[in-house]
């Protein structure tokens, strides 16, 4: 499954060139990674009340295009890799189908007190459905 999530481009992740701040693209890649579990049934904030999150332990992010205030962007977000241990996201923003940026992160299963653990069954197996190959 990809998700595909409009971004309008805000003043306030603009630097003073008017090109959008390469940090606001992480607040992008997380907001369409909650999008995407949401999707799945897999609520980001019902994750944490089990007492199961997925911190990032990498982030890559290549910038191929700038993007501007008050411009309308797609971020498609999908997952790459599921595994008992980890999970890996790929995204891909674009304008006007052009693209933009493309990223991944890394997360590690942890429980409440930052310990690794290995994810729950039922919750692997909805995210390796997901998989895209």
């Amino acid at each position: 499954m990809t998700l595909t999530h409009p971004i309008r481009v805000r003043y306030a992740e603009t630097d003073q060139m008017g090109i959008v701040h390469h940090a606001a693209y992480v607040v992008w890649l997380e907001e369409g990674r909650t999008v995407l579990l949401e999707r799945l049934g897999l609520p980001y904030h019902r994750l944490e009340a089990q007492g199961l999150f997925f911190p990032v332990v990498e982030l890559g992010l290549r910038y191929h295009r700038p993007l501007r205030y008050g411009e309308v962007a797609t971020l498609r977000v999908w997952i790459e890799a599921a595994r008992s241990r980890k999970v890996v996201f790929g995204y891909r923003v674009e304008r006007d189908g052009a693209r933009a940026a493309e990223g991944r992160t890394v997360h590690v299963p942890q429980d409440a007190g930052g310990r690794a653990i290995r994810m729950p069954p039922e919750i692997l197996a909805k995210l390796q459905a997901a998989v895209v190959a």
